[in-house]
């Protein structure tokens, strides 16, 4: 089964491979007692990466899954585009 980001999945799963590594460097940062400001600055790129990511997974999403459903019924594209809200509701509180 074709996912919306499958034509960009090895894309992504670089981006993913990256912000892995910077959170082992995190890991690193706080097992080497470094300074609290410095360890939250890099906290906050890796939440500001994974936000790019689930960005970009909610246009491939809505570009090729959403539109899809919605050319099959007017239903099917209600229902698709009430579960990407819903899931972006989710992205926005966390």
């Amino acid at each position: 089964m074709e996912h919306g980001y499958t034509p960009n999945k090895d894309d992504y799963v670089v981006r993913l491979r990256r912000i892995e590594g910077q959170v082992r460097g995190i890991q690193r940062m706080i097992e080497n007692d470094t300074y609290c400001i410095d360890v939250l600055t890099q906290i906050s790129a890796v939440r500001s990466a994974l936000n790019s990511v689930a960005i970009g997974l909610a246009h491939d999403h809505i570009g090729h899954c959403v539109v899809n459903a919605a050319k099959h019924s007017d239903e099917a594209g209600e229902q698709k585009v009430a579960e990407v809200t819903d899931t972006i509701a989710r992205l926005v509180k966390s």
